[in-house]
């Protein structure tokens, strides 16, 4: 493919105008069209300094500028549906996590993507950030089983307490958000996950009864590994506290301390839920007096990328996937298998049951 892929981008909203801003910046890329049903088509044109043709409908979108390739950013309930008729057209896909808003869907896009022969790729972020690799490396270096711990709470309000109530007509947190730290602690593990057990709290009446702005999971894993997270979202949610990544196991622990993206004040921005800043290292072997032998091991992640470039780089391995015919079983069993845990704890929540994988 000697001309640039022409890329259709779906959702204008946070990350949408995140992708979209990539593309523009890529020559390998040319964006055909942005879709949105409100302003914010016009306010990324206005933002990006183009005149790309906006769509309020993505099926004429599709039909009129013939994509190569579709990046979808809307809203989890909306993925099949766009996700399938993008295959259909033969696009390939870019798609925010999570895959879909259910297993099934999940499970129709990657049989669809398998049968059209297009790449889909799945906005796992922070598989593209060398921090997070650099975690997930050092906590495979603390011997077996493993302790994990790790949350991302938002004390949203303004624009993103509206979209954090529109996600959650269809998802709880521990789902949306859930997926990215389940799937980081499979990484770390690199063992099945056995049974999950998760609680839940609904601490507003602005949202369904059937739903909870409040989640927090434990993950057993088969070689004895255990792991939590909890996520809530909304204006009432304590900002202490809110960024905790942490491990442990036999040899010592690993943890982010984010000082700056971790304090007071900054659960809100986006740009603080990738920041790790350093890594410190403790070494848990004892001398004959039981004084630990080493002292903690401090790895500076001062130049670690942004928000922005972190999906610049997310649209580089999109472009590298299609160029060089990358198979991508691994990448998509990945991301339904997270999918799966994730709503296994939203069972777990809506039934006060442990339930078994």
């Amino acid at each position: 493919m000697n001309s640039p892929i022409k890329i259709l981008v779906i959702g204008c909203g946070n990350m949408g105008a995140s992708h979209a801003t990539a593309y523009h910046n890529m020559p390998e890329f040319s964006i055909c069209g942005l879709v949105a049903r409100g302003e914010s088509k016009k306010n990324l044109n206005e933002r990006l300094g183009a005149n790309y043709p906006l769509f309020d409908d993505y099926e004429r979108a599709l039909e009129e500028t013939m994509p190569d390739a579709v990046c979808i950013s809307t809203y989890p309930d909306t993925h099949e549906e766009i996700a399938l008729k993008s295959l259909e057209a033969g696009c390939h896909i870019f798609i925010e996590k999570p895959l879909a808003d259910t297993v099934k869907g999940s499970e129709k896009i990657i049989a669809a993507a398998e049968t059209s022969g297009k790449k889909v790729v799945v906005g796992y972020i922070l598989r593209h950030h060398p921090s997070w690799e650099r975690f997930i490396e050092e906590a495979q270096k603390l011997g077996k089983p493993l302790v994990m711990r790790m949350n991302l709470n938002q004390q949203s309000h303004g624009f993103m307490w509206d979209v954090h109530k529109n996600l959650m007509k269809t998802l709880s947190p521990i789902v949306d958000c859930g997926v990215h730290y389940i799937d980081v602690m499979c990484q770390m593990t690199r063992s099945k996950p056995i049974s999950v057990s998760a609680i839940g709290a609904r601490l507003t009446n602005e949202i369904s009864e059937d739903n909870y702005n409040y989640g927090q999971l434990q993950i057993r894993f088969e070689d004895g590994s255990v792991g939590w997270y909890e996520a809530g979202w909304g204006p009432m949610v304590s900002d202490n506290a809110f960024f905790i990544k942490d491990v442990f196991g036999p040899k010592g622990a690993v943890s982010i301390v984010a000082k700056t993206a971790g304090a007071a004040g900054k659960s809100d921005d986006v740009d603080s839920h990738t920041k790790t800043e350093s890594l410190k290292v403790h070494f848990a072997e004892l001398d004959e007096k039981n004084h630990f032998k080493k002292q903690d091991l401090w790895i500076d992640m001062a130049d670690e990328p942004n928000h922005q470039e972190l999906c610049n780089r997310e649209q580089r391995y999109f472009l590298n996937a299609i160029m060089e015919d990358k198979d991508l079983t691994d990448h998509l069993d990945d991301a339904l298998n997270s999918l799966k845990i994730a709503f296994a704890c939203d069972e777990s929540v809506k039934t006060g049951k442990m339930v078994n994988l």
